[in-house]
């Protein structure tokens, strides 16, 4: 019983870095904009580059910084998801398979996705917003990609949360049982 605790403890880490990750990434653009509507020191260094050229260069910071954050977040998913499908190998083949969907689609994030968003990102990063762009295009759809794969992901890593603290037990072990007349001591 101890690897189905295990196995939610693993699905929350994952389920709870992808919302962090998605506030940072979305949190790290609206920042640039923040610090040039309010620069307080910066001032004159944004001044001397000029508000859209200062912009550029903070949105270019900004997305080298999320880069690194998603390959090292998806880093950490490989090692949650091996954990995750280890401890649930003798769970029943239906968690078994949401685990493996979710380690399936991290690894087209990982090895398809996200090397060619930090490729069309990096090709992109200084073209003005105002001039037109087929590699922009190319990256909106592959970042729209992502975010279909990063969504589905999340639902199955809810359904599997719900499995495994719902489903009941489908391995024949004893679940624990807390005795009320034993004062809160756990029995088998």
């Amino acid at each position: 019983m101890k690897s189905r605790y295990v196995a939610c403890w693993l699905v929350g880490a994952w389920i709870a870095g992808s919302l962090f990750m998605i506030l940072v990434a979305t949190q790290n653009f609206r920042s640039v904009d923040r610090l040039l509507a309010a620069p307080a020191s910066a001032r004159a260094p944004f001044e001397k580059m000029g508000h859209q050229e200062a912009r550029t260069f903070l949105r270019y910071q900004v997305s080298e910084q999320n880069r690194w954050y998603f390959e090292t977040w998806e880093t950490v998913q490989l090692a949650l998801g091996l954990a995750l499908i280890a401890s649930l190998w003798r769970q029943g083949k239906l968690v078994v398979s949401l685990a493996a969907a979710m380690f399936a689609l991290l690894l087209v994030e990982r090895l398809y996705l996200t090397p060619e968003i930090i490729r069309l990102g990096r090709s992109i990063d200084f073209i003005p917003q105002a001039t037109p762009s087929q590699d922009r295009n190319i990256f909106w759809r592959f970042h729209g990609a992502y975010s279909g794969v990063e969504l589905l992901k999340l639902a199955l890593g809810f359904l599997l949360s719900g499995r495994l603290i719902f489903g009941g037990n489908r391995t024949g072990v004893e679940l624990d049982v807390i005795d009320e007349a034993d004062h809160g001591h756990v029995n088998r």
